[in-house]
């Protein structure tokens, strides 16, 4: 639901929580006013609209604070005359805050009631259902953890490996014999000594 109000000769769609800037009013932070000059209500499919103003539409609005909106120049300026004229304004605001909008019998603050309160049913369902689920987890990982010990202490100890044998036991194992070496070349030349010699081929001188 919103609506469309008038106030300081401005025009402004509103719904319910809408913060917005107006033009000062001479009211004091945290008073609840009544906006009077409501123009157009609209719900859904249904539209109010008044002629001017709609006669059974209601809007309130809770005042946050005074403020000073954004500076503006004003220049003035005249050639060949000398005239030249500077100002600067910061107009005065008021912060509303609109809590409710009503048409007829039917009220957005009361709807928006129902509307929390059932957000809130939902979220305590959400959170029980959550913590239920939670401890039936931990007794779920309980129940494992106890198991888990039955089973390791009804399962029988492995034997521990052998040690090795210690060094010494080692250094009692006969060494590799070392390879053979090859026969001294001494032996080499006794044999090619025993050999007989080679006699020199014949030619023709010789015959």
């Amino acid at each position: 639901m919103y609506a469309v109000i008038e106030t300081g000769g401005k025009q402004y769609t509103v719904e319910l929580g809408t913060e917005l800037e107006v033009e000062l009013l001479d009211v004091e932070p945290g008073q609840e006013i009544n906006l009077e000059r409501v123009l157009l209500v609209a719900d859904g499919e249904k539209t109010a609209v008044g002629q001017p103003l709609v006669a059974d539409a209601a809007v309130r609005a809770r005042v946050l604070r005074r403020d000073r909106g954004e500076k503006t120049i004003s220049f003035k300026y005249r050639p060949k005359a000398r005239r030249r004229v500077k100002k600067g304004h910061r107009q005065e605001l008021t912060v509303l805050k609109i809590t409710e909008v009503r048409l007829g019998s039917k009220s957005a603050a009361a709807e928006a009631k129902v509307v929390e309160a059932q957000a809130e049913a939902d979220r305590d369902k959400v959170a029980k259902v959550a913590a239920r689920q939670a401890a039936e987890d931990a007794a779920l990982a309980e129940k494992l953890k106890a198991r888990e010990k039955a089973a390791a202490a009804a399962t029988p100890k492995k034997e521990a490996p052998a040690k090795a044998a210690p060094k010494a036991a080692l250094a009692e194992k006969p060494a590799k014999a070392a390879p053979k070496e090859a026969a001294p070349k001494a032996k080499a030349d006794k044999a090619d000594a025993d050999a007989p010699a080679k006699r020199p081929a014949r030619t023709k001188k010789d015959e």
